[in-house]
């Protein structure tokens, strides 16, 4: 019997596994569950085809003969597949959730539809070529206080702005990694899209990561136009940390400064590390007014055991309560933190989700995007 088919079972049963019931305690088991069922709970259905090769290979090659071993080995390899088409099946309702959701939030229509195969046979978050990645431009002297800014390449003018900041829980954390799929969606629409860095623990403390934030919404409104954006209409999204981050800014920001929506992705609502509900400056939106909040999209996974879907879920609950502008509240079944790495059937969710939020709030409609030549608008290849 091949050693690496064994290995090749042995590997994506735990995988698997981790990613139909990952563990919430304790917290290294947990930790180490997500970690190793991330990109299994995103694209089962690729994992299925990889685990059907490799057991027919197996199979014509020899390696599995009658003995007992290999009649245990293919169980697993049977029992992981079962694993995976629910999985498989778990992710595909993400698509019906999204309805239900939105109608949970007064918008009596469907979500807009993308391709869903073209999503589950190409879920790698690559840049489309109308796409131009500008790297690592400064809004601060700090070697953190970088951003990218993605937009098209032949410059359309009067798009909105989106303003992203990662994930990573304070102290880790980059803009190359999380909502890749996000950032070239809207950027491909017409958007001017900006994914920020911040300072991070223990080098910078909560007020450092505010401050942030704000310098770099300030940069975003100060510059877009350069890049044709409509720098009025700026939207704020986030993941995880970066999710806690948009929301403070949201609820805080001035009436003149607040943002014509708000994306929070499976982010952490509770108090910053260590701080009281008595700081002069509150760490979390629950302690915030929100009636004067703007239109906010809560997407959450009912599994994540890194943030608490249940407080995504009171966090909703309060800004309806409070707010009289639309709040939609996605938990998507099954889903794990971490769920916009790839361009998986619950990031298309999302994205369908907010397209139909920003069409009933009147946020970026492609007809306000207008063409201009530009002499880079020819470039093929994907660029810096």
């Amino acid at each position: 019997m091949s050693n690496d088919y064994l290995v090749h079972v042995l590997v994506l049963g735990l995988a698997t596994t981790a990613a139909l019931v990952p563990p919430t305690r304790p917290r290294l088991l947990a930790r180490a569950a997500f970690l190793a069922g991330m990109v299994v709970n995103e694209v089962p259905h690729l994992v299925l085809a990889l685990l059907a090769a490799s057991t027919a290979a197996a199979i014509w090659s020899g390696d599995l003969r009658t003995d007992v071993l290999s009649g245990v080995l293919l169980a697993g390899a049977v029992a992981t597949a079962v694993m995976l088409i629910l999985l498989t099946r778990r992710a595909a309702r993400s698509r019906s959730v999204a309805g239900a959701a939105l109608r949970a939030a007064g918008m009596d229509r469907a979500p807009a539809r993308r391709s869903w195969w073209r999503t589950a046979l190409t879920p790698l978050p690559i840049r489309p070529r109308s796409v131009r990645r500008l790297r690592n431009l400064r809004y601060g002297d700090h070697r953190r206080q970088r951003l990218d800014v993605l937009r098209r390449r032949d410059r359309p003018t009067g798009g909105p702005v989106l303003v992203y900041f990662h994930g990573g829980g304070y102290f880790s954390g980059s803009k190359n990694w999380e909502a890749r799929g996000l950032l070239h969606h809207l950027a491909a629409r017409g958007w001017v899209c900006v994914s920020a860095t911040y300072r991070l623990r223990p080098g910078a403390g909560f007020e450092e990561h505010l401050a942030d934030a704000e310098a770099a919404v300030a940069w975003a409104r100060t510059h877009a136009g350069e890049h044709g954006a409509d720098a009025t209409t700026v939207v704020l999204a986030g993941s995880s940390a970066g999710a806690h981050l948009i929301s403070l800014h949201a609820l805080r920001a001035k009436p003149e400064e607040r943002p014509a929506a708000a994306v929070c992705l499976y982010g952490y609502y509770g108090r910053y590390y260590g701080r009281g509900a008595d700081e002069a400056v509150t760490s979390t939106p629950f302690a915030l007014p929100a009636s004067d909040a703007p239109p906010f999209l809560i997407a959450h996974g009912s599994l994540d055991n890194y943030t608490s879907a249940g407080t995504a879920r009171a966090l909703a609950e309060k800004l309806r309560a409070e707010s009289s502008q639309p709040v939609v509240h996605l938990e998507l079944p099954g889903g794990q933190h971490a769920f916009d790495i790839v361009s998986s059937w619950r990031l298309t969710a999302v994205l369908d989700t907010l397209d139909t939020l920003l069409a009933v709030v009147g946020v970026g409609a492609e007809e306000t995007c207008q063409r201009t030549p530009s002499r880079g608008s020819r470039r093929s290849g994907p660029g810096p």
